[in-house]
This record gives structure tokens, sequence and C-alpha cells, in this order.
């Protein structure tokens, strides 16, 4: 499909411009085929960090494919508030939503106790602090502008370095068979068999990825954790499908099906990671312009970003999603294909919200082995640290950006491995929050690097 029979080149460069609909179906599902595994991982993740899991021994089924029906149907909804609009809430440019990587190293010590998973009554806690995570993530609309000076390429590259960085362990877990106690004693976790599906997955995506183009090389990940499936089923028979045929083919969701308990470390957590959300939209906004149509994007295009931003996460929380945000990865394919349109990316977002209604479709998902998510997921982490580094390339590498870089990383780093290290904080509530912040690792980093990149005085310290 070239892009003469779409369009002229300034319609191509029109987000207002819609493609005839033989042309902007398939490029709509592009989009969604894009981001889809990235976007229903972080639930899985998170329900088997919190013990109720698929294969753990407290597994609530029905409870896992809604958090995975919900991580699609809201990613569908947050991406018809990114391109549609409502006043001045909203990009109105290609924008797609899913749920975001970024807020893992806060969410999963948000539902675990003492290492081991806290169950479904800790999502109660969770689910609040996304609706007013993002109630703040929409209110940094106001003067998001304003705030971007404190937040540098050296202190951005190094958050996302730092996510990366804290979720690889995470991806060998799952790879060898699934994180947590009783999946990590089981006598096939890390056993040949387990590593072959992960292989499959990491060998086929790369594959796919460099050998092809266009929307093979765009859904390279969701092909290689196809390839990884079929090996589980029919190599390995490691796919169980008895828990699908008790999936309704239609679902609604329920507000507030968590309930609502207000836990201030994760409230605090999912504040200040709405202010790394919110720098990333604004990066992922000017990709997009600079990418599709060749110029900078506007103050009102940032600030309606951010706003539908943080409006996306709060409703996904109500019904017991998790975080949303603007995925890079769309932005890259919109670069790729050099169609600008908005209403493309609207026809992939109805395609969401249809899926998002099916508790079926999500029971499908979930009967996805942990070694071939592990595989996916070991990409999809590696790629979140690398595009740290690509962001740390243009910073001025002198001495005084090595120490905040060097310190900022080791307390990071440090906190997160040795999480017993502020013992002096003691058991009050207040010690606990603290403590369970510093914990992240992601956190400690982020705040010592922003606040060591404003008061460092440039002078004295350069080569």
């Amino acid at each position: 499909m070239s892009n003469s029979s779409i369009g002229t080149p300034e319609q191509l460069r029109d987000p207002n411009y819609t493609p005839p609909l033989t042309q902007a179906v398939p490029l709509g599902i592009q989009h969604v085929m894009a981001m889809f595994a990235s976007n229903v991982t972080p639930a899985i993740i998170v329900a088997g960090a919190a013990g109720f899991g698929f294969g753990s021994p407290n597994a609530d089924i029905p409870t896992i494919n809604y958090m995975i029906q919900m991580s699609i149907l809201f990613a569908g909804i947050a991406t018809l508030i990114q391109t549609i609009g409502m006043g001045p809430i909203g990009g109105r440019l290609p924008i797609v939503q899913g749920t975001s990587f970024a807020f893992l190293p806060v969410m999963i010590p948000a539902v675990m106790i003492d290492g081991h998973g806290a169950g479904v009554g800790a999502m109660s806690g969770l689910a609040t602090g996304v609706v007013i995570g993002g109630l703040f993530h929409f209110c940094l609309g106001f003067f998001i502008g304003k705030i971007r000076f404190a937040l540098p390429p050296l202190v951005t590259g190094l958050i996302v370095l730092m996510i990366g960085l804290l979720l690889i362990k995470v991806g060998i877990q799952y790879a060898a068979g699934g994180a947590g106690a009783f999946n990590m004693s089981k006598p096939t976790w890390g056993s040949g068999a387990n590593w072959t599906m992960a292989f499959t997955v990491i060998i086929v995506t790369l594959g796919v990825k460099f050998f092809f183009k266009g929307f093979m090389s765009a859904a390279a990940v969701l092909i290689g954790l196809i390839a990884g499936y079929l090996v589980a089923h029919f190599g390995f028979g490691a796919v169980d499908f008895s828990k699908v045929g008790f999936a309704a083919n239609i679902g609604m969701p329920t507000p507030f099906k968590f309930g609502w308990s207000i836990n201030w470390a994760i409230v605090i957590g999912m504040c200040l990671m709405a202010f790394v959300s919110a720098v990333e939209t604004v990066g992922d906004v000017s990709g997009i312009t600079k990418g599709g149509a060749g110029r900078e994007a506007t103050n009102e295009e940032i600030t309606g970003a951010t706003f539908a931003d943080g409006l996306g996460t709060a409703l996904a929380g109500i019904f017991g999603a998790l975080p949303n945000t603007s995925f890079s990865q769309n932005v890259g394919l919109v670069a790729m294909t050099g169609i600008m349109s908005r209403h493309v990316v609207t026809i992939g977002a109805i395609f969401l919200v249809l899926c998002g209604l099916s508790p079926k479709i999500a029971a499908y998902v979930n009967t996805i082995p942990y070694p071939v998510l592990g595989g996916g997921v070991i990409v999809m982490f590696g790629m979140v640290a690398a595009a740290g580094i690509n962001m740390l390339s243009d910073v001025d590498w002198n001495k005084r950006n090595m120490i905040i870089f060097a310190v900022s990383l080791t307390f990071g780093m440090g906190l997160q491995q040795v999480p017993d290290a502020m013992r002096f904080l003691g058991d009050s509530g207040a010690g606990k929050t603290v403590s369970m912040l510093l914990g992240t690792g992601l956190l400690p980093a982020a705040i010592i690097a922003i606040v060591l990149n404003l008061i460092l005085p440039h002078e004295g310290l350069e080569d």
C-alpha cells in the first residue's frame, strides 16, 4: 500500500484527514497489533505479584481475566479521549494510549507484603492510588510546560533506564517459569522446556523485526508471542484452555470493582510517577508532530494530551484497570508510515473497545504460559532500558552530570535490592510508607536526580 494511494503529502500530514476506510481500517488495526502485547502484560504481572495470577495456589481466574479485559477496554477509551477530544482535553493527534510499564516498580511492591503476594484485597489500595494519581496527572496539564526544566534528558533518561533495569529480573523469572515463591518452587522452574518457549519468542521477534517491514515489523513482539504460544501448545502441552469456557462472551466493567482504600505510600508513589509519565507524553507528542508532520507540537496539543493521560488513568482506576499513558512504539509507527491521521488511530481504539467488552478474549490472553510471556517481556523491558540509554546519549557527560547519575543510580538500585537497609524508619505507619517508597528503587533515584540537578552548580565540576 503506497502512501500516494492513501492521500496527498499535505493530507498525510493533517491529523484531521481521514483516509478511505478500506485503507484506514487495516492501518488502525496495525496500531493495535503494535501495542497489544505490551498493553495486557502489566495486568498479568501485577496479578502474579499479588498472588492470584494464573498458576498461583490462590489463583483467581475471573479477577485476572477482568483485569486483562479492563486493560484492553480502557486503552481503547483513553485513546478515544486523545484522538477525538473533549474541549481542552485530548491532543487530537494519532496518540495511542495503553497500560504503562513505568508504574510497575511501584505497583509490584504495592500488592505484596514481606515479599509475598497480598491477594486480591491489595487491589483496593492500588486501584485507589491509580484514581488519585490520575487526577494528579490531569492537574499537571495546567502547568506541564513550567516543570519541564526540572526534567532534562539526564533525569528522564536515568528514570527510563531504571524502569527497564528494575523490571529485567521479572522478565527472567517469567521466562524461567514465573515469578513468586510458588512458581519458583516448582521442579519445572528453570527447565529447558521453559527456556525453549522463551527463546522461541525472542528469536522470532528479532527475526520478524529485522527481516520484515511494515505491518509485520510493527507487530514483531506479538508475532513472537504467537509463535511461542504455538510451540508451548503443540510442543509441550503447556497451554490450559480449561478455564476459557467459563468466561462470558460479553461483560461490562464494574465501577469500584476492588473497593476504595487509601494507602498513602501507593498514592504518593503514583503521584510521583505521574511526573515521569507526563514528561514521557510530552516527548511522545513532540515525536508524533515531528515524525508525522515535520513541525513542533503546540502548547494546546501538549496540554490536551496531558489532560487526556490523567483522565484516562483516573477512569481506568475507577473500573479496576491500571495507569494509562501514551505508547512510544506507536509514535515510531506514525513516523514509519508517514500517516498523521488521528482518525486511523480512532478506528484502532474502537477495535480495542469492542475487544475489551469480551471476557472471553481476556480469558484466551490469560492462557499464555509464563515462559512465553517471559520471552516477550525480556525484549520489551530490555527495550525500555535501551530507550533510557538513548535519551542519555543527549547528555553532556561532564563531571557534574556523571556524579548526579552515579549517586542516583547507586541509591536506586541499592535500595531496591536491599529494601531492609532503612530499618531505622521503624514500623510506624509513616515509617512503612517511606520504606515502601524507597524500596521501589525508582522513586529515590528519580528524587535524588531531580534535586541534585536543581541544586548543584554547573560551574566548578566541569571538565
